[in-house]
């Protein structure tokens, strides 16, 4: 299958590509800069395409020969949302409509979205949250992903272009870029392995969902050749840990002694976040099987 991956140099980009290339799938990149992969097999199999996703008024020749489509782009990430909200709001939802209004010229068969599954559905009144939960996002970030989740929905209405919500929960595992202030567990190994203190918002008792990025590119791939009625999906652990049970988990897989500085909680910050991941599971045939351990402990060997 021809596949166009937009963001494709990124976190998940990576290895989403990667995962492509070895299942023999046609794979065109786009990025904003260049990136070298591991090694000469991988860059072999892909096609670049080195452009500003928001520079590009009309997507027609990027998607020319494409199947399938995966977006993974997003300009900002939950705390600077809210730095400018315009900027949040035009630079990835109007960017978004001028892609899905190629899509629908292109014929493409399918686009598949990486939303926020931490993010959409604001603080929850069930746990584990499943994908018919109440979406009332309390940040920036989450309305942007919400209302491209809409405008999906509205071009398979309107045009035929089918489409996948993948609502992510926390992906973290290697190769993950630290100095983006993004993504907890591996800045903390990285400032543990370096005995530097901590910062953690509030008190650290806020609970998430984590993700080992191999679940989630498996969670990503399984929906190439799905066909079902569901359209939205949530990918995680489908498990909850608070910050302080991750410091304290990864401080005893490392042999490492931690301090936190605790500074004021963050506004945006919903207290819970567990998904409920048994639609995927059922649908899409896909299950995390990555311990936290076991991903620690990859890390680890990597850093």
């Amino acid at each position: 299958m021809n596949c166009l991956v937009l963001g494709g140099t990124g976190f998940i980009g990576k290895h989403l590509c990667k995962r492509l290339a070895e299942e023999n799938h046609n794979v065109r990149i786009l990025g904003r800069k260049k990136i070298e992969f591991d090694n000469i097999f991988y860059d072999n199999k892909f096609e670049f395409v080195q452009q500003d996703f928001l520079q590009i008024d009309d997507f027609s020749n990027l998607l020319d020969g494409i199947d399938i489509v995966f977006h993974l782009i997003s300009t900002t990430i939950p705390s600077t949302s809210e730095i400018d909200c315009v900027f949040d709001i035009s630079s990835n939802v109007i960017s978004t409509l001028k892609l899905l209004k190629a899509c629908v010229k292109m014929k493409i068969k399918k686009i598949v979205f990486i939303s926020s599954g931490g993010t959409v559905y604001g603080i929850p009144v069930q746990l584990p949250i499943p994908e018919e939960h109440p979406t009332n996002p309390i940040c920036s970030y989450g309305i942007q992903k919400l209302t491209i989740e809409n405008y999906l929905y509205y071009y398979f209405m309107q045009y035929g272009l089918d489409y996948t919500i993948l609502r992510l929960s926390n992906p973290y595992g290697t190769g993950q870029y630290i100095n983006k202030n993004q993504g907890v567990i591996p800045i903390f190994i990285d400032k543990l392995m370096k005995n530097e203190t901590l910062n953690i918002w509030g008190d650290g008792k806020i609970i998430r969902d984590y993700i080992y990025i191999d679940d989630a590119i498996n969670g990503i791939i399984s929906t190439i050749n799905y066909t079902g009625k569901y359209k939205i999906f949530n990918i995680g652990s489908g498990e909850g840990m608070t910050l302080l049970e991750v410091v304290d988990s990864i401080s005893e897989i490392l042999g490492c002694k931690y301090n936190i500085n605790y500074l004021d909680a963050r506004k945006i910050d919903v207290p819970v976040n567990v998904l409920d991941v048994s639609r995927a599971e059922d649908n899409l045939l896909w299950k995390g099987r990555v311990t936290f351990e076991e991903a620690i402990n990859s890390i680890k060997l990597l850093c």
